[in-house]
């Protein structure tokens, strides 16, 4: 039986609890840690876990009962928390964003690769049908080389949304949109693609005037190879002011388009080059096939992720998604805040010696576009969304 350690009981840990209490033969919630016990405490006693309740995370890092960690706190803390606990003896798997510098990334990794336990990155959409279904589509090598991505990673959050303490900051958020929602779809597109060779990017807060941070941005990236042809192009739009919440993520390629939520389209050239009124059918029945013929996944989401790492602790393997592909995000993002504040196109990778590869050197770089003017310790309200795939 894995013992487990939850990291902050704010809104998204109920995530982790729901995913853990899904295979109770297998683990069990044995500690709960939040700076406001009390919150923890009220938690425990409505899931009726029965776990210890702390206030802080140093309190139960020599605890030898404690198998796998759960760090479910805003991201400022994230690095030095999984670090405690890899030092300690114990699998972590930590919330996205992994950390907020690149600096933070390596020390995490370095940490995991000393201690020889495990370390996971959420990134839950890949454990939904759609996506998993779209990377083996690409995987297949039926479209051929893509040559244009688009990424929207579109949601909305009203005004009072920054006024939690911890967000929309720099400091502690570490970043607006592109960091803590539009992480999801750039980690799709790093796991489907690969990180780009450049980068352009505009970064701005058009409806959020109590926080430093962006609402919105524009990158534009440049792929010369691999699953890419030479000069192919992706976007990626990161918002939290758009209404409905639609998100995608659309590859075309030489020979189709693909994307999830699933859709398909092949067109075939008349001789003059424009578009014959046939798509092409025997294309578009294969990818069909293929996609409608693939098995559904068993878990979904985090409950997904979580079977991964316990299926990794038990046959002593390595998880899915783990600290290289957690750090990759990370580059990706990294590289639109600097090509956003500079103002001009840059090349990956980002080296150690960048002002922006540490936590301080960003901060002292990147715009702030408001002062936050509200700082309060609960927003109250259990509903979030996680996005529509």
């Amino acid at each position: 039986m894995i013992s487990v350690a939850i990291i902050g009981t704010g809104n998204i840990s109920r995530q982790h609890i729901d995913g853990y209490l899904a295979f109770p033969g297998r683990c069990k919630i044995t500690h709960l840690v939040d700076i406001v016990p009390e919150k923890a405490q009220a938690v425990n006693e409505n899931r009726e876990l029965g776990a210890r309740v702390s206030a802080s995370h140093n309190e139960i890092l020599d605890d030898p009962g404690i198998n796998l960690v759960s760090i479910c706190t805003p991201p400022f803390c994230h690095a030095q928390i999984a670090i405690d606990f890899l030092k300690a003896g114990k699998s972590v798997i930590v919330e996205k964003p992994m950390a907020v510098s690149l600096q933070e990334c390596d020390a995490m990794i370095a940490a995991q690769r000393d201690s020889g336990k495990l370390l996971s990155v959420i990134a839950q959409n890949r454990f939904r049908d759609p996506v998993s279904g779209l990377k083996k589509v690409l995987d297949s090598g039926l479209i051929g080389k893509v040559v244009h991505a688009q990424v929207e990673s579109l949601w909305w959050r009203g005004h009072c949304y920054y006024d939690l303490w911890w967000r929309g900051t720099w400091e502690k958020e570490g970043g607006g949109c592109t960091l803590n929602h539009a992480v999801h779809h750039i980690d799709m597109l790093c796991w489907m693609l690969g990180l780009p060779g450049k980068v352009s990017a505009m970064l701005s807060n058009a409806a959020h005037d109590n926080a430093e941070v962006e609402d919105v941005s524009v990158a534009v990236l440049r792929y010369d190879g691999g699953m890419c042809a030479k000069g192919a192009l992706a976007q990626i739009t990161s918002s939290v002011i758009h209404h409905g919440e639609e998100q995608q993520i659309v590859f075309q390629s030489e020979k189709a388009r693909v994307s999830a939520p699933w859709k398909v389209a092949a067109n075939v050239s008349q001789t003059n080059g424009f578009p014959a009124p046939d798509q092409d059918q025997a294309l578009l029945k294969q990818l069909n096939d293929l996609h409608d013929g693939l098995p559904k996944l068993p878990h979904e989401l985090h409950e997904g992720q979580i079977d991964d790492v316990l299926r990794a602790i038990e046959a002593g393997g390595e998880p899915m998604i783990g600290g290289k592909d957690g750090r990759a995000t990370i580059e990706l993002i990294t590289s639109i805040y600097k090509a956003g504040t500079e103002g001009r196109t840059i090349e990956l990778p980002i080296k150690s010696d960048d002002p922006f590869y540490t936590a301080q050197g960003f901060m002292d770089r990147v715009p702030r576009f408001y002062q936050k003017t509200s700082s309060v310790k609960e927003l109250g309200g259990d509903d979030i969304t996680l996005g529509k795939m």
